[in-house]
């Protein structure tokens, strides 16, 4: 099951380190854009995923074509994509071996949760963790504690 409580999404978003946002995009006007930057404010490490974008830069990190180019350990993977595209992001999280997958409002897909769970990751779905942060009241992460 995924995350629903307010004590285990917290514990999630205190224990993440580093994010990958599939779906990041350069234009202001989305969300994606926001959110990222919210999340970089609040202290988090966030690397872009985009293959429309590879090679460029959204708030001074390189984008990346796909997971498994980062190369560096990933504590969550942030997805902002259609729900049906969800699964991919979810797979590829899983041989990234990332812990855990977070699947933003709107983004609601079963089968993908249920495949991240079956590997261990922690599932978050129809959420977004800028709202919750921010709701939740949570301190700004110390990148280097």
């Amino acid at each position: 099951m995924p995350l629903t409580r307010d004590e285990d999404i917290a514990e999630l978003l205190r224990s993440t380190r580093t994010i990958a946002l599939v779906g990041a995009s350069d234009r202001p006007d989305r969300p994606s854009y926001e959110v990222m930057a919210f999340l970089q404010r609040h202290g988090y490490r966030v690397i872009p995923v985009n293959p429309q974008i590879t090679g460029e830069h959204v708030h001074g990190e390189y984008v990346w074509r796909e997971l498994a180019q980062i190369g560096e350990p990933i504590d969550m993977v942030d997805i902002f994509r259609r729900p049906q595209a969800a699964g991919e992001a979810v797979d590829e999280a899983i041989a990234a071996g990332a812990k855990a997958v977070w699947m933003q409002l709107g983004v609601i897909n079963e089968e993908a949760a249920a495949r991240a769970e079956s590997a261990g990751l922690k599932v978050v779905m129809d959420r977004c963790p800028k709202i919750e942060i921010a709701r939740m009241r949570l301190p700004r992460i110390e990148q280097f504690a």
